[in-house]
């Protein structure tokens, strides 16, 4: 018996959503419907337990389409997604001050808000690792300023390595058997923002005659044989790339640091996983090749490790892809919000937050609060309404937590 519904749309494709047990918005359906009406959405929507209300598109939704790409649907934080690495360490390795932890990890990855003219999230001179990294960027990014210049100007080079703001964050992690992990959150930062935002500002202009027959002009898209739609996905799968390694050098950065706040040696590459969530790439389902944007999803095939972070002091997971194929063989990308931020930050007090992070050595501060975990859906809930399409590996509960 299946563990989804279908709901059917007049005038576009069925919508699937693994969503039992977990609510859904009526603006989220309502959004989900206006993008399963467009003409080249192929076969259904896919939905994902952590859906809600998103930007253009919703998020936790699966987009299958033929012959056209829709670059909000993607959005700005293109390539945003996870990385872990479990270490050799068990939880009795760990020093007895965490703060001393904590803020070694935030002294070598920037971290924060851009103010002014000065950017804390950047760096100020980069290192030669990201110089290094940067190299192998360099020629694949001239050739997307060649035609579109104003992107030269993108924080680039220097945001390489770096974390940014808002929901991303860097955690030391115990999993159910003492073992030791870090994991973190961030994706392609000020360039990836600078090539989403230009693109979706052509996609409108392109689109501009047929804007009115839009039920949401950030469902303008691009398609197949233009020159717009060439470009971005070239400039999309570039940025994703960049998302991948900036992922992976903040981990190399992280892991350096607790070397030197943990005497014992370790290894950190005993299991590793590095997963986008926001992205779009050509993929195969039944039978034929399509392009898949996943809105904050994540690829699950059959034997694939994924990665399903809980909320600020809640539980995360190391997954194991099912493979199902009615569900673009994806599942969710976290618990997903049940209100807004500006919300929570009304709802809730920073004695609620400190009561909620009790035992995670982090920031307890206004600044945070609209991370508190009674804002995301119960993961828990979220877990067991995509039982078939993940298997737990690892449950992990963070020790520390490094925010933006």
């Amino acid at each position: 018996m299946p563990h989804h519904d279908t709901l059917p749309v007049p005038g576009g494709a069925p919508i699937k959503l693994w969503t039992r047990g977990v609510p859904v918005e009526d603006s989220a359906r309502q959004q989900l419907m206006n993008t399963a009406r467009l003409p080249f959405i192929y076969k259904h929507l896919a939905v994902m337990p952590d859906v809600h209300l998103g930007k253009g598109s919703t998020i936790g939704s699966v987009i299958p389409t033929i012959g056209a790409i829709i670059p909000a649907a993607v959005g700005v934080d293109i390539g945003c997604g996870m990385i872990a690495a479990r270490t050799s360490l068990v939880a009795a390795d760990l020093p007895d001050s965490l703060h001393r932890l904590r803020s070694a990890i935030e002294a070598a990855v920037p971290h924060g808000k851009t103010f002014g003219k000065r950017d804390s999230g950047a760096w100020s001179e980069a290192p030669a690792a990201v110089d290094a990294m940067w190299q192998a960027l360099a020629p694949g990014f001239r050739r997307i300023t060649d035609k579109h210049p104003k992107l030269a100007r993108s924080n680039n080079r220097l945001h390489l390595g770096t974390l940014g703001t808002g929901n991303h964050f860097i955690e030391v992690c115990v999993d159910e058997a003492d073992g030791v992990w870090f994991m973190l959150h961030s994706g392609s930062r000020g360039v990836g923002n600078a090539i989403g935002s230009l693109f979706i500002e052509l996609a409108q202009a392109d689109m501009r005659q047929h804007l009115a027959n839009l039920p949401d002009r950030d469902l303008a898209y691009f398609t197949e044989g233009s020159r717009h739609f060439d470009d971005y996905v070239e400039a999309v799968g570039w940025a994703q790339d960049y998302a991948r390694r900036n992922r992976a050098l903040m981990m190399e950065a992280v892991v350096a640091a607790a070397r030197r706040e943990i005497p014992k040696p370790f290894r950190a590459d005993l299991e590793a996983v590095n997963c986008h969530h926001n992205y779009v790439q050509r993929e195969t389902h039944f039978g034929r090749e399509v392009l898949v944007t996943r809105k904050g999803a994540v690829s699950a095939r059959r034997g694939q490790l994924g990665i399903i972070p809980g909320s600020m002091g809640a539980k995360s997971f190391i997954v194991r892809g099912l493979g199902h194929e009615d569900s673009f063989c994806s599942c969710s990308h976290g618990a997903g919000r049940r209100m807004s931020r500006t919300q929570a930050k009304k709802q809730f007090s920073l004695a609620d937050q400190v009561r909620a992070t009790a035992g995670v050595e982090c920031r307890k501060d206004a600044e945070v609060i609209d991370e508190i975990p009674m804002a995301y859906k119960d993961i828990d809930a979220v877990m067991a309404a995509q039982s078939e399409l993940v298997e737990i590996v690892h449950t992990l509960r963070q020790v520390v937590c490094v925010k933006g």
